[in-house]
């Protein structure tokens, strides 16, 4: 046997596995990089984070990601040198992080590479009746592979669609895994780029089980920011507090038709955007507002929409709602959602062992486990799927 299967086939075996789990989302604010031991598999599995770190990008890799992040039209030859680029650097980033940890290379077992999301196009949204769901997320496996010399899985959303789904939310498997609670309506809500939750019902029965992006998470509120601020982000809600919102905006924003679309979903930052934003700043003559009052809209605007998702799907008597991803420590998003969502308790998604920052990066690595010791899950009309491409180092 090739001794890379030989090695992999060993890896299956252990009743432990240390998996490393790295996460570049929308917001292109850096690299999660979670290290995690996972013990079992399926709805046996139990894991340990040992380490977290967000790895900032600086501004030229931004910059780079934006000149084919989220465009209809690109340039080719930057793209291929990108997806060659962010494969090495996050291999690079990855011995970075263990040498600080002080973790050899040897003892780590898999890494779990998300990528980058360039472009998401459900069919819903390109509506080109001779193709399929489709997405591509670049940073190539092999190149983090051979600069780590670890086995590397990559490119996990691609089997997904290949069966069936959109590729998206792929939370839907570890928040089944690691946070179902048989007696409990549970709702796992990520605030990412995009906000996705997924619904875990009392019953524990996976008929029921409902997995979906609901619109934008803090995509919107940090587009606003870096276009009339120059800031990344509305650190602590300040901006947001200071201003005040336009309810006609708001209703215009929620006009579309994404929102009334039935469940599950996805989407991404192709569709709601600054252009998005324009559109409904045209329609409603308030081109000329006040910065600071958009940023309050938009912030709203995130709110209700995820609140509106909830209500309209769930009961929420007694949901526990566990909140992860960046919006978590956006204090007005969640003063807002515990607002619209009276009946529910709003939680960080700590409560269950989840580090509201690591989760994603977790999710991944725990799709890697899957992956080598697991096998599908069926849960309602997802794809049963095992996901991730291998690379090896040698």
């Amino acid at each position: 046997m090739n001794s890379n299967l030989q090695q992999l086939f060993a890896i299956a075996q252990k009743k432990e596995k240390m998996i490393l789990g790295l996460m570049s989302g929308t917001s292109l604010d850096g690299l999660d990089v979670a290290l995690c031991r996972f013990f079992g598999s399926g709805m046996q599995t139990r894991f340990k984070l040992l380490q977290f770190e967000t790895i900032a990008y600086n501004d030229f890799f931004k910059e780079e990601i934006r000149q084919v992040f989220s465009k209809k039209t690109v340039d080719l030859e930057k793209l291929i040198l990108l997806n060659a680029y962010i494969g090495n650097l996050h291999g690079e980033l990855v011995l970075q992080c263990l040498k600080k940890w002080q973790v050899k290379t040897a003892s780590v077992d898999l890494v779990a590479s998300h990528g980058q999301t360039i472009y998401h196009a459900p069919k819903h949204q390109h509506q080109q009746n001779e193709y399929s769901n489709a997405t591509l997320q670049i940073g190539d496996g092999d190149h983090v592979a051979v600069k780590t010399g670890i086995i590397t899985l990559s490119d996990f959303r691609q089997k997904h669609i290949a069966a069936g789904g959109e590729g998206a939310p792929l939370a839907l498997y570890g928040d089944v895994i690691l946070g179902s609670k048989k007696g409990e309506n549970r709702l796992l809500l990520n605030l990412g780029g995009i906000a996705n939750f997924t619904f875990l019902p009392a019953d524990a029965s996976f008929s029921r089980i409902i997995s979906t992006d609901v619109g934008p998470g803090n995509t919107l509120i940090d587009a606003a920011c870096r276009q009339y601020f120059d800031l990344p982000f509305d650190e602590d809600a300040k901006i947001a507090l200071s201003g005040e919102v336009n309810e006609e905006l708001l209703s215009a924003l929620k006009a579309h038709p994404f929102f009334g679309a039935a469940l599950p979903k996805s989407t991404g930052p192709e569709l709601f955007n600054l252009e998005f934003v324009e559109k409904a700043l045209q329609k409603t003559s308030t081109n000329q507002i006040n910065p600071a009052d958009l940023v309050a809209t938009l912030t709203v605007f995130t709110a209700q929409i995820i609140a509106d998702g909830i209500l309209q799907n769930f009961p929420v008597n007694n949901l526990k709602v566990f909140v992860s991803g960046g919006g978590a420590r956006n204090p007005l998003l969640i003063q807002l959602l515990q607002k619209l969502l009276p009946k529910s308790s709003i939680q960080n998604s700590a409560a269950l062992g989840l580090s509201a920052d690591a989760k994603e990066a977790v999710l991944f690595a725990l799709l890697a486990n899957e992956a080598v010791a697991g096998e599908p899950i069926v849960i309602n009309q997802n794809p049963a799927v095992l996901m991730g491409k291998f690379s090896f180092p040698r």
